[in-house]
This record gives C-alpha cells, structure tokens and sequence, in this order.
C-alpha cells in the first residue's frame, strides 16, 4: 500500500511539473530545439515509472518503525535548513553542518562528523569553485573574520552604547 502512496503523489508531482516545463519559454534560442524538451522529458519518464509504480502488484510492504521515521523527519528538516542558510552562511559551513548532522544521524561519533564536515565542506567548495568554476557563496564565511565578529567585540559594543 505505501508504494501506492508514494507513486500516487509522485504521479501528481509529475503532472505539476509537467504543467510547469510546459510553460517555459526562451527569449532567444540557444539550443535547436530550446529549453523545453529536457525537463518534459524527464518528468514525462518520471511520471511513467510512477504509472508502473501505482499499477503493478504491490510486495508485502511494512512501514519503517517510529524511530527510522524520526531520523527521516530530521533529515528532511535539515536539508530545508541548508537550503535555506545556503546563502547565508556560505557553502563550506551550510555543507559542514548539513555533513554533521547528517553523520550523527548515521551513528557518527560527534568528532568524526565534525571533521568530516569540515573537510567535506572545504574540499567540495574548492573542487567547484576552483576546478569546475562553478561560483559558489563564501560571503558570510568572509564576515566571520572581520573584526564585528572577535569574541567580545559585541559584548564592549554593548557596554558603550555604540
């Protein structure tokens, strides 16, 4: 049954995006046959895996225990996190706490997850940045060096009235 829940949604998902890629349109051709076809494509794939997904004999399927459902939850509410503080706090950090988290989720020990983090980070950022050249955020990894940020900078602020 809860494949059938998953190819339900999922063949409503993909008729939404279907509804979407339609819609596109490029103001200038850069390609033969323009920016539609691609994403049509796929989701048109997508949404026929869903069909044979909701019409085949469904396995013998039991839901994962609460427990495996509470570590899904976090991991989804974490992803929407990095999404959001993708920006704002800079790839290398964004990745680094998304690495932790997520290695903590997996019964990584807290240092190991750390340091996974912050090397995943740094090297992910270098290898795109550096050699794919793909531009990606550093801005408020940067504002941490200034001098607002020195451990009891805010604090004297605070006391003189600045």
């Amino acid at each position: 049954m809860s494949d059938r829940i998953f190819a339900g949604i999922w063949l409503l998902l993909c008729v939404a995006g279907l509804f979407i890629a339609w819609q596109i349109q490029s103001e200038y051709s850069y390609e033969p046959v323009g920016p539609r076809p691609f994403p049509l494509g796929i989701i048109g794939l997508m949404a026929l895996c869903a069909l044979a997904l909701l019409l085949r004999h469904p396995d013998t399927v039991s839901w994962p225990h609460h427990h495996v459902l509470q570590k899904l939850l976090t991991m989804v509410i974490v992803l929407l996190m990095y999404a959001w503080g993708f920006e704002w706090l800079g790839f290398p950090v964004a990745t680094a706490i998304l690495t932790l988290v997520i290695g903590i989720l997996f019964g990584a020990t807290i240092p190991a997850a750390g340091i996974s983090g912050a090397v995943l980070g740094i090297l992910l950022w270098y290898a795109f940045d550096r050699l794919l050249d793909v531009t990606l955020p550093l801005r408020r990894l940067a504002e941490l060096t200034e001098k607002r940020w020195i451990p009891g900078y805010i604090f004297l602020r605070v006391l003189r009235w600045q």
